[in-house]
């Protein structure tokens, strides 16, 4: 066992590539390849009923290796993108191998993640016309199916923390955009918050925090990232860029790529280390801008 975790140390170790060495740089390869020799966690599929949209739906749920039913654990809602669903990132970002990789090193805290479907509506399917109005829409209600209904059952079912302290919220391009308005519009319910690639359903940075000074005080943390070469990125630039103005600490973290899991899978593995701890603002300058 001990090689091994000496083999994943070297394969997860950043790389030194960037010109500045105190900046964050990306994961080497390999730190989403499944390791058999350490401990894993579990996914499984849950079902819920959604009253604020009338029909039972479903979620993936990603347990710590060692889960215990007599723990209490903090929750990572991740949500998808535009064509995606509830298994849009076991199948495109393998976030349980990342998650166990980087638990075998103890460079996360443990927790749930849940990965819901953010289209809410009846017929939530990821198919026909998925730029339909009533399919854009549906991400847009999803809001009230997340605060009304689907954390309620987690933490109702699950040995789960209900205090905003330990819940947090984070998603790709359409799921960044919901993220960032779900989080930042409720923060007596998220603490941490997380954009990848953030599509153009975020709301103008005005609407999505008017109150610059409450999310001083209540954020944890607020994670904005984008590849240099996707075509949204100027919806997370002109947020970074209110922020700054506004003097709202964040983590701005632009890095090599485009609008793909290549991307989002490096979001997921760098944001993941630092929910749920203690939060070190004067190191938020290390992530790169390049």
């Amino acid at each position: 066992m001990k090689p091994l975790i000496l083999i994943l140390t070297a394969i997860l170790l950043f790389q030194t590539r960037l010109v500045a060495q105190n900046q964050i740089p990306t994961a080497t390869a390999g730190f989403d390849l499944y390791q058999p020799g350490i401990p894993h966690g579990k996914i499984d599929t849950i079902q819920y009923l959604s009253r604020s949209v009338g029909a039972t739906r479903k979620a993936t749920i990603y347990f710590p290796p060692g889960y215990l039913k007599t723990k209490q654990y903090p929750v990572l809602y991740l949500l998808h993108g535009i064509g995606g669903d509830e298994n849009e990132w076991i199948n495109g970002g393998k976030p349980q191998v990342i998650f166990d990789n980087l638990y075998a090193l103890g460079k996360i805290e443990p927790m749930l993640m849940v990965m819901p479907n953010g289209r809410a509506m009846k017929d939530d399917r990821a198919a026909g016309n998925i730029m339909a109005a009533d399919k854009v829409a549906a991400f847009a209600s999803f809001e009230k199916d997340l605060l009304g209904d689907l954390i309620p059952y987690i933490e109702q079912n699950y040995p789960a923390y209900k205090d905003r302290e330990h819940r947090a919220i984070a998603g790709l391009s359409m799921g960044g955009g919901q993220s960032l308005n779900f989080g930042l519009g409720n923060l007596d319910t998220f603490a941490w918050v997380g954009g990848f690639s953030s599509a153009p359903n975020t709301k103008i940075p005005q609407e999505l925090l008017p109150d610059a000074d409450k999310a001083k005080v209540m954020l944890k943390l607020l994670w904005i990232s984008c590849g240099d070469k996707d075509g949204l990125l100027n919806f997370s630039q002109r947020t970074h860029d209110y922020l700054t103005i506004n003097k709202v600490p964040h983590i701005y973290y632009i890095e090599p790529g485009a609008h793909d899991f290549k991307v989002w899978k490096n979001d997921l593995f760098l944001f993941s280390q630092l929910i749920f701890k203690p939060v070190d603002q004067s190191a938020f300058h290390k992530y790169s801008v390049n």
